[in-house]
Formats: C-alpha cells, structure tokens, sequence
C-alpha cells in the first residue's frame, strides 16, 4: 500500500497507515502491524489509545481494520515502517559570521564580539579590514565558500550567514542584489544582527521581500545611472567636448588614485602627486571636488556598467539620427 500514490489509496487503508506508523499501548503490537485480540487474532478495530496518536483520526470512536488486515485470521508482525525521512527531523542552524571595517583606522572588535556573543564559533567567524570600494574581499568570499559547503553537506540545516549590519556586506544596491541572488541560488539565510533592518531573512520564506527589494532597488539605481549618463553625455556635447571623463582627470591619474588608495593611501595624500596636463589649469593640482568625482564616475560604472553602456549606445542613436 505503501508504495501507490496517496490519490489511488481507499481512505481506510490511508487511514490503517497511518495509524500503524505507530506503536499499540494496549496489546502491545510494534508499528507496522495491525492490532492484536487476546485470543490472537487480527482485532476488527484498532485499540483507542493507538489510532488517538493520529490527529486527524483522535476524536473517531473507532477505526475498523481494514479486510487486506485479515481481521479475525491468525496475527502475524507486519512490515514495520520505513524510517522517518532527514526532512522530518528538527533542522539545525549553522552559522557563519562575517566581520569587516573599512579602513585600517576603524575598529572590528565589536562585530566580532557581537558574532561571538551571538553564538558563532571563533573558527567560522571571518573578518577583514577593507574597503567596500574594493570589490574582492578575500574574507568574505571565504565566508560564502564555507556556507556553500556545510549546505552542501548538510542539505536539511539551516545555514546563516550573520553580519551586525547591512552596510557590512556591500556599498550600493547592485552588490547587495548580487549576494541576495547568491543566498537564494546556495539556499542560504541571511541574518543581521544591527540596524534598521535587524532580522532573520530567509529568502525562500517571508525574507523574501527583502530580496525582492535588494532588485527594485538595483533596478532604480540602473535607471538613474543611465538617465544621469545621458544627461552628462548631452551637456558635454554641448559645450563642444565629445569625449568622457573631463580632461582635468585622466585615465592615467585615475589609475594612480584607484592604485595607492587601494594600498591604504588617503586621497588627500595622492592629490598632492596629481598635476593637470591640459587646459586652464595645466601644471596645478586637482580639487578633491574632482577626484572624488571621477572616483563616484568609476564606481557606477563598474557597478551598472549594462546602464553605462546602455547610455552611450542610447546617445550615439540620437545623435547620428539612427
């Protein structure tokens, strides 16, 4: 009976089933078998103390045998039933803490008390001192590998991965909806333990809206990039400059900044290296206003660089008339 799809089985023998899974307290018959009379034959009914263990059978005064039972013929043990399935068992949580600051001047103590005092294991709390603006981040990618194989070997766990805040995991909205369909691929929860949106967030249950927000916003922010890049193009078309990033930063200079900032140096620091080569104000330095422009220009487009090019493709049409 076992082995026929739920539909095709007689509610009786559903019924049966059901309460064979368990054990009788009266005639003392284990699961799999039905019950017992005292002159040791099939009894016509199950005892009231067994099927009572079935929920939805607790209130019945009494469920018959079914006939493929053989009430009334000689008992015999039965099948016992195949072990519950791992799905049924209690799931446990496994987490994995994430720690990071962005600069060698902040402090990380603090987030990794808070992921300690949480209850996450020393050795699966990984930390970092860096900035959002780089884009790999050693520790946490190592954090994502480590989730990704404890799911992968423990697929009925419920595996975490815990920061004490959101603006630990990312800088802008693309990186943020990029991890947010990372969890969801692997399976994996994300958890915060700070901040205006502290929680569990699973996104195959009610977290989901919060993923699904991660991609609104990351779809509102494409959209504003390109409609910010063609406004840029067209001004600059206007005043006679078809190029793209104004000549007062060049591609050379901006190469400096992104290395040595990388390497832990401050902006105001590399400005003071930084000359002009052309125009008006050729052989001084840059403003910061300018360099953290071009910085801000950089990083949208590395961010939404579809949107980028979607712009430059979108101006070049209306421009050639095409």
């Amino acid at each position: 009976m076992a082995d026929l799809p739920a539909s095709s089985v007689p509610p009786a023998d559903r019924d049966a089933d059901d309460v064979e899974h368990h054990p009788c307290p009266r005639c003392g018959v284990a699961a799999g078998s039905p019950c017992r009379s005292r002159s040791g034959a099939v009894a016509g009914t199950y005892h009231t103390g067994r099927f009572t263990k079935v929920g939805r059978l607790a209130k019945l005064l009494r469920v018959q045998t079914p006939a493929d039972r053989g009430p009334g013929q000689p008992w015999r043990p039965g099948t016992p039933p195949p072990a519950p399935l791992a799905t049924d068992a209690p799931t446990a949580d496994i987490r994995i803490g994430y720690a990071r600051c962005s600069s060698l001047t902040q402090e990380l103590q603090s987030q990794l008390d808070a992921l300690a005092a949480h209850g996450i294991d020393r050795d699966k709390i990984f930390s970092e001192k860096i900035s959002t603006r780089v884009r790999v981040r050693p520790q946490f990618e190592a954090a994502l590998t480590l989730a990704r194989q404890i799911k992968a070997h423990a697929p009925h766990c419920r595996v975490i991965l815990t920061v004490y805040e959101m603006k630990r995991l990312g800088r802008d909205a693309a990186e943020l909806t990029a991890l947010a369909d990372h969890l969801v691929a692997h399976g994996l929860v994300l958890e915060m333990l700070g901040g205006p949106l502290a929680g569990l967030y699973d996104p195959s249950g009610p977290g989901r809206m919060l993923f699904a927000f991660f991609t609104a916003m990351a779809e509102t922010e494409r959209e504003a990039i390109r409609e910010a890049t063609l406004e840029g193009l067209d001004a600059a078309a206007r005043k006679g400059n078809h190029g793209g990033r104004p000549a007062v930063i060049t591609e050379d200079m901006l190469h400096t900044v992104l290395r040595r900032r990388a390497a832990g140096e401050s902006v105001e620091t590399i400005r003071a290296d930084l000359i002009i080569p052309t125009g008006k104000r050729k052989g001084r330095n840059p403003s910061l206003a300018s360099i953290y422009r071009a910085l801000a220009e950089h990083d949208k487009a590395q961010a939404y660089p579809d949107a980028v090019a979607q712009a430059h493709s979108e101006f070049a049409e209306l421009t050639t008339g095409t």
